[in-house]
């Protein structure tokens, strides 16, 4: 029997989890979570499109006050270094969370447009 991955093993440390994180993640919801998409938004296909403009506006468009970006000691927070996991720069500003809000937005019309003309 094998054990579940320590907290250390399934997050990683520069933001998202580990494979070894979403496979027990999977084991313990049945969900199927997939690696955030790093590539150039030109490389992406309209699905990685679609799933990075629907994260970015799901984590940092929220309507209302974000979580933390920072802790007490000036490092990213969890959710701050999450971005870093999809290839985006770590917001340091709610300004700078709401931008890549807005390019998710922005990838999102065009994930749609792509899937109409097709």
């Amino acid at each position: 029997m094998k054990l579940a991955a320590s907290q250390s093993e399934s997050k990683d440390p520069h933001g998202g989890l580990t494979a070894a994180g979403r496979r027990e993640f999977a084991r313990k919801d049945g969900s199927h979570l997939k690696p955030g998409v790093k590539k150039a938004q030109s490389e992406m296909t309209t699905e990685e499109m679609r799933r990075k403009g629907s994260w970015a506006v799901r984590f940092y468009g929220r309507s209302g006050s974000l979580p933390p970006l920072e802790d007490k000691n000036g490092k990213p927070t969890r959710f701050a270094l999450t971005a870093a996991a999809w290839g985006e720069p770590v917001p340091k500003t709610v300004s700078a969370a709401r931008k890549i809000a807005a390019k998710g937005k922005r990838m999102l019309a065009q994930a749609k447009r792509r899937k109409e003309a097709a």
